[in-house]
């Protein structure tokens, strides 16, 4: 199992928050994960995000790719609300500065405030992400393309920049709902398995993709990459004191976006944070967090995501995550 560090959270702070001593933390977090032996930096996608001000992703990730060498790198991006030439492009020139190292997230998105503010219809939105992926695997091959879609036409549309990993990045899909990982099964497509939903949505929802998978023949891996929210302490009570504030008040910006609504099943992201946490965050003791992240690896996990710092969290808590992690919990699921 290979371990990722995520920025979504960090690279969002509150208003008011000065975002160049963010930028900077970033860098120093970067540079630690590292240095510890994580494998990944990952970072999602969003517009507009009151509460919270956010560094953009392809900006953010191609900056930090210094701090990051030797690591790979895993952009979320909202695929509906961008163009395949210009999302194309920006793919193939991270993967050329990562050399070949980069994998690209594709994500539906599910907050009006986005769709409304590009101007795109929600109810296109899953047309739209299918074309748009489509026409940039056309583009990536280096030939001339010709494509009459709905929503996208090109012509003699030829991408001079070829991405470093052949015949394209990979791809994962990121889906929250049963409709869109049946879809990515179906299609071939590796599924990035949400951080959101509880343990038992997800190993139902990953035989759910194996047998869909298995009954088109498309090709789509037995191993997945997922996305967890994970602090170490020393102590299990340690650990909920020390995540509590920051984790719970990023939940409460997700009830006030309404991600707990683009889960199956009735979902609620403004229970009491005790009942929120129970197997859905892995936060505890070493032992703990290795008997957790245990579970999901018997799934047929290949990487973890990990969010181990969020809004408003000191640097230096963050950091101690990192390590203590490094120490005490990575060595026991990178055994055989």
């Amino acid at each position: 199992m290979q371990f990722g560090v995520s920025l979504s959270a960090i690279a969002q702070q509150p208003v008011g928050a000065d975002m160049q001593q963010a930028f900077a933390d970033i860098c120093t977090y970067v540079g630690a994960a590292r240095d510890l032996g994580f494998d990944l930096v990952y970072q999602g996608q969003h517009y507009l995000t009151d509460p919270y001000q956010q560094l953009q992703t392809m900006p953010l990730l191609a900056r930090i790719s210094a701090e990051a060498r030797g690591m790979g790198l895993v952009a979320t991006m909202l695929v509906p609300l961008h163009h395949p030439v210009d999302l194309a492009e920006r793919v193939a020139t991270m993967d050329v500065i990562t050399g070949g190292k980069f994998t690209l997230s594709a994500a539906l998105g599910y907050r009006d405030e986005e769709y409304d503010n590009f101007g795109v219809p929600r109810r296109t939105r899953v047309s739209r992400y299918l074309e748009c992926l489509e026409a940039m695997r056309l583009l990536w091959s280096g030939e001339k393309v010709n494509y009459d879609g709905q929503y996208f036409q090109l012509r003699d549309a030829q991408l001079m920049l070829r991405p470093v990993q052949q015949p394209h990045p990979p791809i994962w899909v990121a889906a929250n709902s049963d409709a869109a990982i049946t879809r990515a099964a179906r299609l071939g497509y590796t599924w990035y398995v949400n951080p959101h939903a509880k343990y038992e949505t997800i190993s139902q929802q990953v035989e759910m993709y194996h047998e869909a998978a298995g009954a088109a023949d498309s090709g789509a891996p037995e191993r997945l990459p997922i996305g967890r929210e994970v602090f170490v302490g020393r102590t299990h009570e340690e650990a909920f004191a020390s995540a509590t504030p920051y984790l719970g008040g990023k939940y409460e910006a997700y009830a006030q976006w309404g991600q707990d609504k683009a889960l199956p099943g009735n979902e609620n992201f403004r229970e009491p944070f005790e009942d929120l946490a129970r197997d859905r965050f892995v936060i505890g003791s070493p032992d703990e967090v290795v008997e957790e992240l245990s579970r999901y690896r018997s799934l047929g996990m290949s990487h973890g995501c990990f969010r181990m710092m969020w809004p408003g969290m000191p640097l230096a808590d963050g950091v101690a995550n990192l390590e203590l992690f490094a120490e005490r919990v990575a060595p026991h699921l990178r055994e055989d």
